[in-house]
């Protein structure tokens, strides 16, 4: 179902005689749902510390999870303690948890883990965004900043910075709501917004938004093995073996493209958006190498094989971006 929705949501056909109510009716809830909180019909809060979103208004990844590793960085180097709270999507947790590079992706979410593995920030993860924030600030007091991963549609958690990623090879795809198409908010959406970050090429995108555009490119140095974290490779290192490379992320695509731009031949695997990896997904793969990539990796330590490799991969984002954020950030303490 999930597949054939996403097959719908590139163009518009027979169907949506059917979907296009269905999205009407979803607009003037989320409209009303946004007005109700702007006039304080329903309770929002406000922590004691800027609060920082990092969002989409597209239905599936589009990479935030790398900008808000980069955020975490950016902030260090400007002398700022952040915090972050996620969801946790994908998780079974029941309220709050606070996560470590230990935890299980399956009780915390895989995004989770892997940002607290790159950034060695307090994370803390909950479906109420405000409640993960307080018992963040409760436990880490010395944070003086927070950054929400995901939470653009979460009004009950007021914020002071907000940020867009959108995915620019995607795009909006045929400009619908839910679920005629594959927004969870109007493309208006984006005028209000202090910034947006495209992954990839942005030149698609400036003609319509109104915020700041900002580039975002990917950047992967060496291939690190997943049961020795130790041992590096390079791609010349996988010359005439057999590889198998999977993905369980929400543009499987663009990871598998990277790999051939590295000029590696394999296979190609790939999975749901945070699908739950079993050590039974790998045991029928006949093939030298299993590439995947870091979020993927996360979910697979436990039954790591010495030949699963992992592709780390970091944000490169315009300075551009850091001095918008800094810009609002002094605004709010003068």
């Amino acid at each position: 179902m999930a597949n054939w929705l996403q097959k719908q949501w590139l163009t518009f056909t027979p169907w949506h005689l059917l979907l296009l109510p269905i999205s009407w009716l979803f607009l003037i809830i989320t409209a009303f749902r946004r007005l109700f909180y702007k006039c304080g019909f329903l309770k929002s809060h406000r922590l004691p510390i800027p609060v920082i979103v990092v969002g989409n208004i597209n239905v599936g990844g589009a990479g935030k999870t790398p900008v808000v590793i980069w955020l975490a960085e950016q902030l260090k180097q400007a002398g700022y303690k952040p915090g972050i709270i996620s969801r946790g999507y994908g998780s079974d947790l029941v309220g709050v948890a606070s996560v470590s590079p230990t935890s299980n992706p399956n009780a915390v979410g895989d995004e989770p883990v892997l940002i607290v593995m790159r950034t060695a920030c307090p994370v803390f993860v909950g479906a109420r965004r405000v409640e993960a924030g307080l018992a963040l600030l409760k436990a880490h007091p010395e944070c003086d900043i927070l950054i929400s991963d995901d939470g653009l549609q979460h009004y009950a958690l007021q914020r002071d910075v907000e940020l867009v990623v959108v995915d620019g090879a995607k795009g909006f795809g045929n400009g619908a709501l839910l679920p005629a198409g594959p927004l969870r908010e109007p493309k208006s959406r984006l005028k209000t917004v202090d910034a947006v970050v495209s992954n990839g090429s942005a030149a698609n995108l400036k003609a319509l938004i109104f915020s700041p555009v900002i580039a975002m490119q990917l950047k992967a140095t060496a291939f690190c093995n997943l049961s020795d974290r130790q041992s590096l490779a390079a791609p010349a290192d996988f010359t005439g073996k057999t590889i198998t490379a999977i993905a369980g992320i929400g543009n499987p695509d663009r990871f598998f493209n990277q790999l051939s731009a590295m000029g590696l031949n394999f296979k190609r695997k790939a999975y749901n958006d945070h699908y739950q990896y079993r050590a039974q997904d790998f045991e029928s793969l006949k093939t030298d190498i299993v590439i995947m990539t870091e979020k993927d990796a996360v979910k697979c330590t436990s039954f790591a094989q010495p030949n699963f490799w992992v592709l780390p991969v970091s944000a490169g984002i315009d300075a551009q971006l850091m001095a918008i954020i800094l810009n609002k950030l002094d605004k709010l303490r003068s």
